[in-house]
């Protein structure tokens, strides 16, 4: 499936995919990023389930919102990397819930709780909130849209999913609650950017080194939720 070059005596250790009967070059060069990508290695010596986990570990190294005690929800949370590193940071004993949704049924993880639902069905703030115990102090997104090709369509849809996503926090957060979501560059003007700066003190662009350095994704991170009616902590 691969090989190694070498050259000048000396050993490339870049992992090549060879153009194998039936695959396509897109898989190839995705396969071939994914042999070659640190961040992967990473995670499978950590046990972590996914890359994305380092991503939300420096962005949280450096802001200090994951606190213990805390209660969280993942969106989108499949495969279950961003709640595994919420948990491990929030929780203590008998202290800090995480909780993860997603239209995917995720493997079990000690010390999250997933449910297979859409954050869209009107119903999800209330059951969310009940599994918590009560508002959340933090929302996390890491979900993306799925791409069709054309960069305006894409563009839209992800800036649609974060609105969404920014509106589904502001049901479910208690007052001085963060909220993170994964957004694409030049893709959070207008609507998004209005609402998050009304409703929360501090609205900014991080971009973890863990983001792949070709990728156009940045994360919105906004602090100090000012609360709404339906927000009281119990």
């Amino acid at each position: 499936m691969t090989t190694r070059s070498k050259s000048s005596g000396s050993r490339d250790l870049k992992v090549r995919v060879k153009t194998g009967k039936g695959r396509k070059l897109s898989s190839k060069l995705w396969l071939e990023r994914q042999l070659n990508d640190p961040y992967v290695a990473r995670a499978k010596r950590e046990g972590m389930r996914s890359r994305a986990a380092f991503k939300l570990m420096e962005i949280d190294d450096k802001a200090r919102f994951l606190k213990k005690g805390l209660r969280v929800v993942d969106l989108g949370a499949a495969p279950g990397g961003w709640a595994q590193v919420a948990a491990k940071r929030v929780q203590s004993p008998g202290q800090g819930r995480v909780v993860g949704i997603d239209l995917l049924d995720i493997e079990p993880l000690t010390g999250v709780d997933f449910v297979q639902l859409d954050f869209l069905d009107p119903s999800a703030p209330d059951k969310l909130k009940a599994m918590l115990g009560g508002p959340a102090d933090v929302v996390l997104s890491d979900m993306a849209a799925n791409a069709t090709g054309h960069r305006r369509t894409d563009h839209i849809k992800i800036v649609a999913l974060v609105e969404a996503a920014a509106e589904f926090a502001g049901e479910v957060l208690a007052p001085g609650g963060t909220f993170l979501a994964k957004v694409i560059q030049g893709g959070t003007e207008g609507t998004l950017l209005t609402l998050l700066k009304r409703d929360f003190a501090s609205v900014k662009h991080v971009k973890p080194l863990a983001s792949r350095a070709d990728s156009a994704e940045l994360y919105l991170l906004a602090t100090g939720f000012r609360g709404g009616g339906n927000a009281d902590r119990s």
